[in-house]
């Protein structure tokens, strides 16, 4: 019995710890943890931001600290610089990691769709490419209260093929939306990833929010109906399609 007793509170304890491991699994990282991931990611691209953020900080905190001596009053002060040091010193964090997380992205397929997922609200952008060829040039398409801005990823010259082909069918579904189209990379004339954003959000605004997603609606409500027209197999009439009463019997 003692054995027995033993045996199922062992189990028991077994199957708290997985629950307990689950619900750490679907939560995922703390905030603690994702700033010790942030803060790795930063030193390698960047081996300088200890010195900078103890820079910051300890600025801060004697910024504060002086003003509290020329007061009298030093240990308040104090204590108000103390939060604001870590809190600047976790803004600059902020502002490396984000140059260090574009600078990972040079010269991987996809990174101008890493970049859009970086915007914020008032924005609706697809996660896969809308057009690529052979040479691994891509465009990603999103739309916003600026109409609709087609991001390229590849030389120029060569993705403007690419770049027809959208505009002209957006031509036919949307003609009355503009279509602005931003080209990213280094070279004349293209935007960096990391002024992607910043260059998408100064565009002229010429739709409402309600126009922004009825746009967007219909583009994607069409995009489904030709995929489904592309399943069928050529030489069928989707029209003239009859059910099989026979096998429906």
């Amino acid at each position: 019995m003692a054995e027995s007793r033993g045996s199922t509170r062992a189990q028991t304890r077994e199957e708290k710890k997985k629950a307990r491991e689950e619900r750490r699994a679907k939560r995922g990282p703390g905030m603690f943890a994702q700033m010790k991931q942030v803060y790795a990611m930063t030193r390698e691209q960047d081996p300088n931001i200890p010195w900078i953020m103890a820079l910051v900080f300890f600025g801060t905190v004697l910024v504060f600290l002086l003003i509290g001596l020329l007061l009298n009053n030093w240990i308040t002060f104090l204590l108000i610089g103390i939060p604001l040091g870590i809190l600047f010193a976790v803004m600059v964090l902020s502002r490396r990691a984000e140059k260090a997380a574009f600078a990972q992205l040079e010269g991987q397929p996809g990174r101008s769709g890493a970049a859009l997922s970086t915007l914020r609200r008032g924005w609706i952008f697809e996660q896969q490419p809308v057009a690529a060829n052979k040479s691994q040039d891509v465009v990603f398409r999103a739309i916003g209260r600026p109409g609709i801005v087609l991001v390229t990823e590849g030389p120029t010259g060569r993705v403007n093929a690419l770049v027809q082909k959208e505009k002209l069918k957006y031509s036919k579904i949307v003609p009355t939306v503009p279509v602005t189209v931003i080209n990213t990379g280094h070279a004349e004339g293209q935007v960096e990833l990391k002024q992607l954003t910043k260059t998408m959000n100064k565009l002229p605004k010429k739709l409402t929010q309600q126009e922004m997603h009825q746009v967007a609606n219909r583009i994607d409500s069409l995009s489904k109906h030709n995929n489904m027209l592309n399943a069928i197999p050529k030489g069928i009439d989707p029209m003239r399609m009859r059910p099989d009463r026979k096998g429906m019997r």
